[in-house]
C-alpha cells in the first residue's frame, strides 16, 4: 500500500515515525507541517492543499496526524466516490485514536484503521454500520480477495439488506472458503443476490451485484512519448482478442524508467487500476522463462520488460498472452491467483 502520512507538531512527528515502523514493508513517506522540531522528517514547503491534492491523485492511503478539522478542511475539496477516493486516516499526535475518516470499505480505510491501532496501541474509531454491528461488508469482501464491485448502489442495498435481515443469495464461479456469514445465503437464483464471476454480465438473480475477479494484470512496454489513444486500443484489442473484459484487469506493470510515461499512467487511469514500476534489478531477480531481446536489455539491462513485469506484479508466470509487439509497443498478460474466502 502506497500511504503518505503528514504530521504536524513535534509529537506527531514522534507518533508518525513509529507509525512508520508499524507499516513496515509498506510504500510509506513521511512529511509534516510544523515550524516546531521536524525530527528529521521532510518538512512540506509548498501548501498543505497543494499537498493533499497530490497524495489525492497518487496514493493508496493518507494519514494526517494531528486535529481531524484539518485533516477534513483540506481533504473537502479533492473528495470523489468512494470507488476512487484513498483512505485517509486521523490520528492524534499522541497516537491515543486512530479514526477511519474516508474510504472505509473500498479504499480499505478501515482495515488500515484496524491495523494502526493494533500497531501503535490506540483505539480504532470506525462507524460504519455493517462494522458496528458485526454484519457482513460486500464491499470489505470485495477489496480483501481482489474483485471489482460491478455497482456501488447495489452494494448500498446489500448492506442495508444485511441490516435489514432480508435475503441476499450468493453465487459463486469459484470456490470460496470459510463459512458463510450471517446474512448471506448459498443460492443459484432469487429476489436479489451478489455473484462471483469473471463474467461481468452473469444476472442469476432479478437484481444481481456481480463482483468480478481482478485476476489479470499487463505488462507494458513502449517507445518514449507514444500516444497515449494508440497504446489503449492495441492493449484494448489484446484483451479482446483473448475474451477478457476490462473489468478483470488488476493492475498495469512496466520498468521503472516507464514511470512517467504518459501512455502507461494513462492506460491504468482508464482502466481505473495502479500502475506499478519495478527496477531492472527486481526484473532480473526473477526465475523462469521470458522472451529475451538483447535489444530491450541494451536499453533497459532488461531482456523482456512486458513479462517480467507482469510476472512480477502477478506474482507468477502463469502468461496468457506472452510478449507480443506492435509498432514500439509491447504487452503480455498474466493471470494471477486468487482464492476468495469468507473470515
Amino acid at each position: 500500500m502506497r500511504i503518505d502520512v503528514v504530521a504536524f507538531s513535534t509529537n506527531g512527528c514522534a507518533t508518525a515515525l513509529r507509525l512508520r515502523d508499524v507499516l513496515a514493508g509498506d510504500d510509506v513517506r513521511l512529511y509534516c507541517k510544523t515550524s516546531s522540531n521536524g525530527l528529521g522528517i521532510e518538512r512540506i514547503e509548498g501548501s498543505l492543499r497543494e499537498w493533499t491534492q497530490r497524495a489525492f491523485a497518487e496514493r493508496d492511503a493518507i494519514v494526517f496526524i494531528g486535529a481531524t478539522g484539518i485533516a477534513v478542511r483540506h481533504i473537502a475539496p479533492f473528495v470523489r466516490s468512494k470507488d476512487t477516493d484513498p483512505a485517509v486516516v486521523c490520528m492524534d499526535e499522541h497516537g491515543k485514536w486512530a479514526i477511519s475518516l474516508l474510504s472505509g470499505h473500498i479504499g480499505g480505510c478501515n482495515l488500515l484503521t484496524q491495523r494502526i491501532a493494533d500497531g501503535m496501541g490506540a483505539e480504532p474509531i470506525i462507524t460504519t454500520a455493517t462494522d458496528l454491528n458485526g454484519k457482513f461488508s460486500v464491499d470489505t469482501f470485495a477489496v480483501r480477495n481482489g474483485m471489482r464491485i460491478s455497482s456501488l448502489k447495489i452494494a448500498k442495498d446489500v448492506s442495508a439488506r444485511v441490516l435489514d435481515g432480508r435475503f441476499v443469495g450468493f453465487h459463486s464461479d469459484m470456490p470460496v472458503e470459510g463459512d458463510f456469514p450471517d446474512g448471506i445465503t448459498a443460492a443459484d437464483s432469487g429476489e436479489f443476490g451478489v455473484c462471483v464471476s469473471a463474467d461481468p454480465v452473469k444476472k442469476p438473480f432479478d437484481v444481481t451485484l456481480n463482483l468480478i475477479p481482478m485476476d489479470i494484470v499487463l505488462g507494458v512496454g513502449c517507445r518514449r512519448d507514444t500516444d497515449p489513444a494508440k497504446l489503449r486500443t492495441f492493449v484494448h484489442s489484446h484483451l479482446e482478442a483473448l475474451g477478457i473484459p476490462r473489468e478483470r484487469v488488476a493492475a498495469v506493470a512496466s520498468i521503472d524508467i516507464k514511470k512517467d510515461e504518459e501512455a502507461i499512467l494513462q492506460l491504468a487511469r482508464d482502466l481505473r487500476v495502479p500502475s506499478r514500476f519495478y527496477s531492472s534489478g527486481e526484473l532480473n531477480s526473477l526465475e523462469g522463462e521470458f522472451t529475451s531481446s538483447q535489444f530491450v536489455r541494451s536499453v533497459t539491462d532488461v531482456d523482456c520488460v512486458c513479462e517480467r513485469s507482469a510476472a512480477m506484479a502477478a506474482g507468477g508466470n502463469d502468461f496468457l498472452l506472452r510478449k507480443t509487439a506492435e509498432d514500439g509497443m509491447t504487452v503480455a498478460v498474466c493471470l494471477r491467483q486468487i482464492s476468495p474466502r469468507f473470515v
